[in-house]
């Protein structure tokens, strides 16, 4: 208290004219339009640049929330797109009607990426959700552009995925205009380009044409993304094309997935393995 009552008394002339000059200002504005106009637009534009700096700041310490939030939706999305798609298919024939089990058959669970890699012959990426979080072996793995790969090992809070950028790793793939379907395989070089293999010459292939998930898989819902027809040649000696795509999903920037579990697969697999004893 000493000290305070000191540095008044040493410092009472410049205190003094700085509640003098704060006196008078207010005077001014007080007792003048103009100058009362141009102090209240001048403080309200400055207040509003703080704010606005201070909403940034805030906005950008919660983006982590705010993906998560997005990512979250989008596996809503996904969920009800495949519902929808499945319910009645364009390409149904007259009568049919689907199952509503069947169509309601996937389910995603949004996950984190927590390593990533795209510079080897066989990349995998490592994912922060594990069997507590009830994913498994096996399950496909898709990003919000397209088809990211598939779960191969778990832990009970990590998972393994298996690169679409992994040499081992196919896909069933169909080109929407001429509704051909091939394989898309990594040849092992670019990580924006893979090659759709096992399409016949004999069809029609356009370039830019959406290369697709097919419905002859049961990890992916029909329809995902996989890319865009990039090059198209033609071998004399083969009756296939070389076809390469641009992938869809942008490996190098990967931050969210969305794990993709067919609630069917068990039937399916145990009718494949009936039908393999019995041959």
């Amino acid at each position: 208290m000493l000290q305070l009552v000191d540095f008044i008394v040493r410092n009472r002339f410049f205190l003094v004219f700085v509640l003098l000059e704060t006196l008078s200002i207010w005077m001014v504005v007080r007792n003048n339009t103009y100058w009362g106009a141009t102090y209240f637009n001048t403080s309200n534009y400055y207040v509003a640049k703080t704010l606005a700096l201070s909403n940034s700041v805030s906005e950008y310490t919660h983006l982590d929330d705010i993906n998560a939030d997005l990512a979250s939706e989008n596996a809503h999305l996904h969920a009800l797109v495949a519902t929808l798609s499945q319910a009645k298919p364009l390409d149904a024939p007259a009568g049919y009607v689907p199952d509503s089990a069947f169509a309601e058959r996937f389910s995603y669970t949004v996950a984190k990426v927590v390593d990533n890699e795209t510079n080897k012959p066989n990349n995998v990426i490592t994912i922060d959700k594990g069997t507590a979080h009830g994913i498994a072996p096996g399950m496909g793995v898709i990003s919000a552009t397209g088809v990211v790969g598939k779960v191969r090992f778990c832990s009970e809070n990590y998972s393994i995925i298996t690169s679409i950028l992994h040499s081992q790793f196919m896909v069933s793939t169909k080109l929407v205009r001429s509704n051909e379907i091939g394989y898309a395989k990594w040849p092992g070089k670019d990580p924006d380009l893979i090659d759709l293999v096992d399409v016949s010459k004999y069809t029609k292939v356009y370039k830019g044409d959406s290369a697709v998930t097919s419905n002859q898989n049961s990890v992916f819902p029909p329809g995902i993304m996989v890319g865009k027809v990039e090059s198209v040649e033609v071998n004399p000696n083969q009756t296939f094309y070389n076809i390469v795509l641009q992938l869809a999903t942008d490996f190098r920037n990967l931050s969210y997935v969305y794990v993709v579990k067919n609630q069917q697969l068990g039937e399916q697999e145990q009718l494949k393995q009936r039908t393999e004893t019995t041959k």
